[in-house]
């Protein structure tokens, strides 16, 4: 029994390892994308609140889900009207044409937020919470440029029950070594250019490289985190004065993995209803759609297709994310500009 929980142990720690599962997968990444990237900390002129929900590869018993909040705001008391935080006059179509080409970038500024990330596989859990922060720099009378950072902490678990098998009357020593938590310092850092129609940038997560161990035997303590690194990019384009396509692509590198890229497109039309899809190589194929309530609330939702070998024993992936958005002072049911 010794041998069979610390080979346990061993392969759960080379799964987040080999597989890059130690962070998470969103499908919906591109229409929150602070979720990748603090340099978007207090990009919008109102406080943008995020509260998500994903099952992964569901059907299958144990398998990821995840549950995520996010919130991030600008600094200070103005609203920053005919720039890139500010909107059209009260009623308007947010997102049209016109508005887009008198667009003019935001003056300096800065932002900051809160990410808190609950991720559960098997016995297994993770949960990272951090602050964010960013400073927004305008370029040119069109284009700004921002640098951000987010800090926190990561804390691992390891539910012992679940590795307890029939024979409970027998002590094991092994059980006894276990570590059932840890927690590790967590370090961001991202980029992000921005203009009317066109935003790229990249990132960093898990910055700093911590090792990671269920057990206290030496011999038995070879995990480690490893840097993820993301790139974006995106560019919006009109059908006519209510219509948009905004395709963009997705690159992520995380060693030992192979590059992984991510293919979307958005078509929407007022900003009111839009749907979409995902394509990522080997993987899964994805639809999603969304719709503006109201100037608080906009609901979304995603479904992934799996088209690897894990298509044979799970029913797909579920994402579901509701955006709430504090002190919309325009009155506009969207005011997330282009992604």
């Amino acid at each position: 029994m010794k041998i069979f929980i610390r080979l346990t142990f061993l392969v759960l720690l080379l799964m987040g390892k080999a597989m890059a599962q130690q962070r998470p997968h969103y499908t919906q990444y591109i229409f929150n994308n602070y979720l990748l990237n603090p340099a978007l900390s207090g990009i919008e002129n109102y406080t943008d609140l995020k509260f998500g929900y994903r099952k992964q590869w569901a059907g299958i018993k144990d398998s990821p889900q995840t549950t995520f909040f996010t919130a991030n705001w600008k600094l200070g008391d103005d609203y920053l009207w005919k720039n890139a935080l500010s909107l059209p006059d009260e009623g308007d179509h947010p997102m049209s044409r016109n508005y887009m080409q008198n667009y003019t970038a935001s003056p300096p500024h800065h932002g900051m937020g809160v990410v808190a990330v609950l991720d559960e596989l098997g016995p297994i859990s993770r949960l990272d919470a951090s602050l964010t922060y960013a400073y927004h720099l305008q370029l040119h009378d069109t284009w700004n440029f921002s640098v951000g950072a987010a800090a926190g902490v990561t804390r691992i678990g390891l539910d012992a029950n679940a590795l307890r098998f029939e024979e409970q009357d027998i002590a094991d020593p092994a059980l006894g070594n276990t570590i059932v938590s840890q927690l590790k310092p967590d370090l961001s850092v991202g980029i992000w250019l921005y203009g009317s129609r066109f935003f790229a940038g990249a990132s960093v997560q898990q910055v700093l490289s911590q090792k990671l161990s269920f057990t206290d035997d030496i011999n038995y303590s070879g995990g480690k985190e490893v840097a993820h690194l993301f790139v974006t990019a995106g560019y919006r384009l009109f059908v006519d004065d209510e219509i948009s396509i905004t395709p963009s692509v997705m690159f992520k590198k995380v060693s030992p993995t192979p590059l992984a890229m991510d293919m979307n497109v958005k078509v929407s039309f007022k900003d009111k209803l839009w749907v979409g899809g995902s394509f990522r190589k080997n993987d899964s194929f994805s639809g999603m759609a969304g719709v503006n309530i109201n100037k608080m609330f906009n609901l979304t939702y995603a479904y992934d297709f799996t088209t690897s070998e894990l298509s044979t024993v799970s029913n797909g992936s579920h994402e579901i994310v509701l955006g709430v958005q504090l002190n919309n002072v325009y009155e506009v049911l969207s005011t997330m500009r282009m992604w």
